[in-house]
């Protein structure tokens, strides 16, 4: 036979609505009698006992009869017992109250010339007619931390597989961010041309066709692109890129010379001219200075001209010598 466990009393709520009902309800004298029947009741605490005595002894049984006798004699006792600390009705005098009452269990120990030593056990909460009992520190503490332990044990779980090492990234822990504005619309674009092409020599399929939907996310891909574009042209229009770059680091910059002399804009470029020109013909000089020398002396020179410079320019060419061959 299998042996059924007993869930804990911290576990569980208790209630007996016909009891209540043939006790004249939850009163001040009747939340003790009513606490007796569950099952958060001791049958060898003082309460007990004194409830058996005064229900076979007539001369104690006006001890039953208020609550105020009762924990009167339970005070003169030493040992376990059941005291009411908080009553909402204050002894019965206020009528409206919230009905929470809570009685305590705990060990007292007479000693001679002092107060009573009391060790409180543990609390019980009668709200109408239900019973609980409070739970201890301890089982309150076990709970959160082993609430904590589990949500840090997924929380390991998650984080062991974010890390990943890529060449390009290194080390990360979070996946890469998908591509947004112009390299995802031209991406998406080139992938829709790429599959919308027909093959050679076939027809194009109604498949291939892109769908509504594919349209609509391009119209509004291109809408984003244009936006954005009149946003960078409105902040940006008016600024221009420095024809002196700056090179070096910071501290150290150099502004480099420019290569190249802008011209004004408001001079017109000149086209070159492409026409052939005429060679111009030579002149030729006629004025042939005298000759310097002695007067009367000698025969007059021959005047020199240009055919004659040529003619005394070249070279003589010398004659080719004839080969002999051997007999």
């Amino acid at each position: 036979m299998a042996n059924t466990k007993e869930p804990l009393l911290d576990e569980i709520q208790w209630k007996a609505p016909p009891l209540a009902m043939s006790m004249g309800g939850i009163t001040t004298n009747t939340v003790l009698p009513y606490f007796y029947e569950s099952p958060f009741f001791h049958a060898t605490s003082n309460n007990a006992t004194i409830t058996t005595q005064a229900t076979h002894n007539p001369a104690l049984f006006y001890l039953i009869q208020t609550r105020e006798a009762f924990e009167g004699r339970l005070r003169t006792m030493q040992g376990l017992e059941f005291m009411v600390a908080h009553d909402p009705s204050e002894n019965g005098t206020k009528i409206e109250n919230s009905g929470v009452w809570v009685i305590r269990k705990q060990n007292r120990r007479k000693r001679p010339g002092a107060e009573d030593e009391i060790t409180p056990i543990s609390s019980y909460y009668v709200v109408g007619e239900n019973i609980y009992m409070a739970s201890s520190l301890g089982n309150i503490l076990g709970a959160r931390l082993l609430t904590m332990v589990s949500s840090l044990s997924k929380v390991i779980e998650t984080a062991a597989a974010l890390p990943s090492f890529t060449p390009a990234l290194g080390h990360t822990y979070l996946p890469p961010a998908p591509k947004t504005g112009t390299s995802a619309m031209n991406t998406q674009m080139s992938q829709t041309s790429k599959e919308s092409t027909p093959m050679p020599g076939t027809q194009e399929s109604a498949s291939t066709k892109p769908s509504s939907q594919t349209l609509l996310d391009q119209d509004l891909q291109s809408t984003q692109l244009i936006q954005s574009s009149l946003n960078l042209s409105l902040r940006y229009g008016s600024e221009y890129m420095d024809e002196n770059l700056l090179v070096g680091e910071p501290g150290s910059f150099i502004i480099t010379k420019s290569r190249e002399v802008p011209q004004p804009a408001s001079q017109p470029k000149t086209k070159p001219n492409l026409a052939p020109t005429r060679s111009s013909t030579p002149q030729i000089k006629t004025d042939i200075p005298e000759p310097k020398g002695k007067s009367g002396m000698g025969t007059e020179k021959s005047p020199i001209t240009p055919i004659t410079k040529e003619k005394k320019a070249r070279r003589k060419s010398r004659p080719a010598t004839s080969v002999t061959t051997p007999k």
